[in-house]
């Protein structure tokens, strides 16, 4: 009786995080469908009458250009990091390296440094290559920022892959590619696809760097966002409304892949 009271509680704690956490994402739908006046109401409005209005005014502003680069900058910098990282990761786990503690914390040093102070340097290389406002210049810059993540997740999964297994792949007559292909990766897809979703997320909200190197030709989705913010103030119900067209990509994203990365960010934690 006790130990089912105690489950009761803990499922209801879990209920109450679950919506605490998710309460901002539900108040920034509902306020998407309110006019400027409710939105702005203190103490907000409840009870209101639902529009599209917002989301009307915001398909006028051209949203797709600002959509369709996020999704290039995302799409092949998690492509990029995922092909590079994936090698990497197999060096310093399955084949260590001579001194691959060393080349794992390098990797992740290149994180301990916050983007303001690296800016100056990567803005003049920029400058000069001629490459700003450039939706590569974001893809590479996305990838240099999310990769040193990505070889540490992807070692970490890669240690759950058993010995033996390669082994007796080894004994088969199977080589590297084989083993990789027909072995390896079948083990670590739920880590590969937990990998690729985060370092998706990490590139769709990077603000700092599209704010200060890009103009008009590659502005990504936060960008378009920072438009409803002006000197008259902030157009809360249509800022909303944009918000919620550009969560949906990631939200979506995350839907379709809980299952693997459930199982991704999970590998290894219980023996």
């Amino acid at each position: 009786m006790n130990r089912r009271l105690i489950d009761s509680v803990w499922g209801v704690v879990a209920w109450v995080a679950g919506i605490v956490f998710v309460f901002p994402v539900i108040w920034m739908v509902l306020t998407s469908f309110k006019q400027e006046n409710a939105a702005a109401s203190n103490p907000p409005s409840w009870v209101f009458e639902p529009t599209f209005d917002q989301y009307a005014l915001v398909f006028e502003r051209n949203m797709t250009p600002f959509l369709l680069n996020s999704l290039t900058a995302s799409l092949m910098s998690t492509l990029l990091v995922v092909l590079l990282a994936t090698p990497a990761a197999y060096a310093l786990s399955l084949r260590p390296v001579e001194k691959w503690s060393d080349s794992l914390f390098f990797f992740i040093s290149t994180k301990m440094m916050p983007a303001v102070a690296a800016f100056l340097p990567v803005y003049l290389l920029v400058k000069h290559a001629g490459m700003l406002d450039n939706v590569w210049t974001m893809v590479i810059l996305y990838t240099s920022m999310n990769l040193p993540l990505a070889v540490w997740m992807m070692r970490s999964f890669l240690l759950e892959v058993p010995r033996e297994v390669l082994e007796a792949g080894e004994v088969d007559g199977a080589g590297l590619i084989t083993s990789i292909r027909k072995i390896i990766l079948p083990i670590v897809s739920p880590g590969l696809a937990a990998t690729a979703l985060i370092c998706f997320i990490f590139a769709w909200n990077e603000f700092f760097l599209a704010l200060n190197l890009t103009a008009t030709n590659a502005s990504t989705a936060p960008i378009f966002l920072v438009g409803f913010i002006s000197s008259e103030g902030a157009f809360l119900a249509r800022l909303c409304a944009a918000a919620t067209i550009v969560s949906l990509p990631v939200l979506i994203a995350g839907w379709l892949a809980q299952n693997k990365l459930v199982r991704g960010l999970s590998m290894g934690a219980v023996k």
